[in-house]
């Protein structure tokens, strides 16, 4: 009888980690053209708000980011359409949660960032010393392409796929000291760069091995 509950309890754990398996293999399977929109979208808009910044009126552009997130949630749920379903496990769960930390993340500190642009809310970085106050730059483009690095290597460890954990740390390290090169508008460029290397590249190696 014990044996028999030995055996019950092995085959339960093979079966559960079977099913982790199989949703790993199925979310990453379905990435492919997640990464792929998304990319395409966060590419095309930073070449155009860089345009539209340098030749049409500045830094006030930046308000099509939000644009840009419109359009690609909508692209999100035209692809969910035609996605494999995934049951819910940890492994759909935990990179939901990344990259949902990233975006609220990301997000507030756009916000705070663009009203502070608009001049609708003021804000003053410092840094107190003796007797002296030094005010700090903050590279916004450094910051984002840092934590989105961090979220697709995570992402990458999750789902055990090297090429995303490869392409998040070049786009996330990459990007942090190339924007740090570059002034204001040029950044965007370098944003475009970070949607080639850590969403449109790994994206099409998914495709692609996938249709083997």
């Amino acid at each position: 009888m014990e044996e028999n509950k030995n055996m019950t309890a092995e085959r339960s754990l093979e079966i559960i980690k079977d099913q982790i398996e199989r949703s790993r293999r199925t979310i990453t399977k379905n990435s492919s053209k997640s990464l792929i929109s998304w990319g395409i979208c966060v590419f095309v808009f930073a070449l155009l708000i860089a345009y539209l910044w340098k030749h049409h009126g500045g830094p006030v552009w930046n308000v099509l980011w939000a644009v840009m997130w419109l359009c690609g949630c909508l692209a999100e749920w035209f692809i969910a359409k035609h996605k494999e379903p995934v049951p819910t496990t940890f492994v759909s769960k935990t990179i939901g949660q990344v990259w949902g930390t990233f975006g609220i993340f990301m997000g507030a500190i756009g916000f705070i960032f663009g009203l502070a642009g608009c001049g609708l809310l003021d804000v003053t970085f410092t840094v107190s010393g003796d007797n002296q106050i030094t005010h700090a730059y903050i590279n916004l483009t450094s910051i984002i392409s840092l934590s989105f690095g961090i979220a697709s290597t995570i992402t990458g460890c999750i789902l055990k796929n090297r090429i995303v954990q490869i392409c998040g740390v070049i786009a996330g390290l990459g990007g942090f000291f190339c924007a740090l090169q570059y002034p204001w508008s040029e950044q965007l460029y370098v944003m475009a760069a970070v949607a080639v290397v850590g969403l449109i590249v790994p994206g099409f190696v998914i495709y692609f091995q996938n249709q083997k």
